[in-house]
């Protein structure tokens, strides 16, 4: 099933987990939890999302390049000025659980600005 969320002045997290949800197929009745599952999430208005407090400030993503020392750190400012599709894809890919099925449940989102 192909679901379409505009999240237009919604909350990321709440998006992200409603999301994860759907990509795990737990909206399905076949549900199964070995299974990669088949819905499929197009995501509107990406560049209209917000959080809630003080995250917009204080909230930090961190990166490491593999050289020592080189642990690199964007703010949520900068990182949804720039890429408001990788702040959705990284709270959804946060959410889903840690195991080989992430990547092809992952692939399933889609998102436009």
């Amino acid at each position: 099933m192909h679901y379409t969320i505009d999240v237009k002045n919604k909350i990321l997290g709440r998006v992200a987990t409603e999301v994860a949800i759907i990509l795990q197929g737990k909206k399905d009745p076949k549900y199964d939890p070995r299974l990669p599952g088949t819905d499929t999430v197009l995501i509107t208005n990406a560049s209209k999302i917000s959080v809630s407090g003080k995250k917009a400030k204080q909230k930090i993503y961190y990166h490491h390049t593999g050289y020592l020392g080189n642990l690199k750190e964007i703010p949520y400012e900068r990182m949804f000025a720039k890429f408001p599709e990788r702040v959705i894809t990284k709270a959804v890919y946060n959410m889903l659980p840690k195991n080989r099925l992430r990547t092809p449940r992952l692939k399933r989102l889609k998102i436009e600005l």
